[in-house]
């Protein structure tokens, strides 16, 4: 950058004491003409005690300081006019457009100014303001229109999180408040109608109810089967045990007592034979009941003649008697009791009677196909299947009285 420079105290101006100086012709009064140049030499004094001789030679020199100007390479007389400035800009060809410098050339000279705006997009600062806040520059009763058409009545500020909304939500704020009448029609408007809630109430009723059913049928076909299962299982166990041990002897037994076990190989059936037909403590634990209570009463296995009566469930709690309907003449029965092997042969099907029916469970059982008295086996379920409406019936005549000291039976051992 170039400094500031002090101004002469007295005399002509810079160019022209300037100019006097190195022509001789000074003023003696001021500090440029007390010496002129080329006659004390001080000029050369001042560049090393010879002056310029290179390029001058003072006063008397053709191309020195003289008054013809600076010789050669020095400030002619045509330089009269940059001897008078010798602090100006250099000199720029002027152009169409006037130099601007760049915006990070930090200077202290002079600059040319922007050019004006256009006159249109003036405003005052007031307005640009207004402008940029939104604050209407109207009177104060429409600054209050304003507000309650932005925020509501008392014109308070939104957050944000407000202010960044769906454009739904902006088209909605930007129109003029409501009437309480309009408000309210329109609230109403919203509500749901009774129609709609009671459809609401039934749907939610019938989707709870639909689950309940299913976590029933759930439970009936699967949970049932997997504990009767395992009741049953420990039960047989538990006889076996006993049996093993000599706890238990032939004779009569308590409802819910088991006392023998079932096997009917072809259906892979081994279920053990309580005392009773009761569901809670018999049929629903898994088990066979026998009919051995009232007027249902019936013979045990080791009677010399008789029908020995069983009840089972054919879907859930177990479902020992499912497939019986699937065995045909011929096929083993056996019943294991603590002493001996009780073997029947299946003789004869009905496959669909009544519940009330008892006569089927007689000494000489009517519809078996058998005409005197015997040992017989009658195996009871419920039909069709996943219903109590109706009954299905198996008979069959023993054909072998084995004691455990034996073995088992082949029809066991096979």
């Amino acid at each position: 950058m170039t400094a500031l420079r002090p101004e002469r105290e007295s005399g002509a101006a810079y160019g022209e004491s300037f100019t006097d100086s190195y022509s001789g012709v000074g003023d003696q009064g001021t500090s440029y003409g007390q010496q002129p140049y080329e006659e004390s030499g001080a000029l050369g004094e001042w560049y090393g005690g010879e002056g310029y001789v290179a390029q001058g030679q003072g006063a008397a020199g053709a191309e020195g300081y003289g008054s013809e100007g600076y010789g050669v390479d020095g400030y002619g007389s045509e330089g009269a006019a940059a001897a008078q400035e010798p602090y100006a800009e250099p000199y720029v060809e002027p152009s169409a457009e006037p130099y601007i410098p760049p915006p990070d050339d930090e200077t202290v000279a002079l600059r040319i100014p922007d050019p004006p705006a256009d006159q249109s997009t003036l405003a005052s600062p007031a307005s640009s303001a207004s402008s940029a806040t939104g604050t209407p520059t109207g009177g104060r009763a429409a600054r209050r229109r304003a507000a309650k058409g932005r925020h509501g009545r008392h014109g308070g500020s939104r957050p944000e999180s407000e202010a960044v909304d769906s454009a739904e939500s902006d088209s909605e704020a930007s129109q003029a408040p409501l009437s309480r009448v309009e408000a309210r029609r329109q609230a109403r408007a919203r509500k749901p109608s009774p129609a709609v809630l009671a459809s609401r109430a039934i749907g939610e009723v019938f989707i709870t109810t639909g689950v309940l059913m299913l976590l029933f049928v759930s439970y009936q076909l699967w949970w049932t089967n997997v504990r009767a299962h395992a009741q049953a299982d420990k039960e047989a166990s538990s006889l076996q045990d006993d049996w093993a041990s000599g706890k238990r002897a032939p004779g009569s037994f308590e409802p819910g007592q088991g006392f023998a076990i079932l096997h009917i190989p072809k259906l892979d059936v081994v279920v053990p034979i309580a005392e009773g037909v009761s569901n809670k403590k018999v049929l629903d634990r898994g088990m066979v009941g026998h009919y051995g209570e009232g007027k249902l009463k019936t013979a045990m296995p080791d009677a010399k003649t008789g029908n020995f009566g069983l009840a089972g469930h054919r879907n859930t709690h177990g479902e020992p008697f499912r497939y019986i309907n699937r065995l045909t003449p011929g096929d083993e029965i056996v019943v294991e009791t603590q002493d001996k092997y009780f073997v029947y042969k299946m003789a004869s099907i009905l496959p669909v009677t009544s519940p009330s029916n008892v006569s089927v469970l007689d000494p000489v059982p009517r519809d078996s196909g058998f005409t005197k008295a015997g040992r017989y086996i009658t195996l009871t379920t419920c039909t069709p299947e996943f219903t109590s409406k109706y009954r299905l019936i198996v008979w069959g005549k023993m054909v072998e009285e084995r004691p455990r000291s034996k073995g088992k039976p082949d029809a066991l051992v096979s």
